[in-house]
């Protein structure tokens, strides 16, 4: 019993970290930097993102969906590739749209609260999409 005790002591000073580093979330909607951020940071999006994100994730995945049933149907590979590279096209001009409006929203707002670090974090993921 006393180590269940212990165990809601301790799920409530994590809650109790979260709820701060929530309150000091930046502007945008993304977490400040700090040691208690929470494990999802929330950025609000212009509902004209949303629907234009939304739109390209669809087609690529409409496109994917495709890919499948050509490879169910043992279609010819230039053409399965085609439509691969066409679906590949969709998500990263879905991953530039999501940089762009990182890049003029949360990264501008932390650099001007003088969070620097996230200079590093933008850095990082330019490596993941090979810029």
């Amino acid at each position: 019993m006393a180590q269940g005790g212990g165990n809601a002591t301790a799920a409530g000073t994590r809650g109790e970290k979260n709820a701060s580093a929530l309150s000091t979330a930046a502007p945008c909607g993304c977490a400040a930097s700090g040691a208690a951020t929470p494990a999802h940071k929330h950025t609000p999006r212009s509902d004209e993102l949303k629907k234009s994100v939304t739109c390209r994730l669809n087609r690529a995945i409409g496109q994917l969906n495709g890919v499948k049933a050509m490879i169910e149907d043992d279609r010819y590979c230039g053409d399965v590739l085609t439509q691969l590279a066409a679906a590949e096209s969709a998500v990263k001009a879905v991953s530039r749209m999501v940089m762009h409006d990182h890049l003029k929203t949360c990264v501008v707002e932390r650099i001007q609260q003088g969070d620097t670090e996230v200079v590093d974090e933008v850095m990082d993921l330019l490596r993941k999409f090979g810029a």
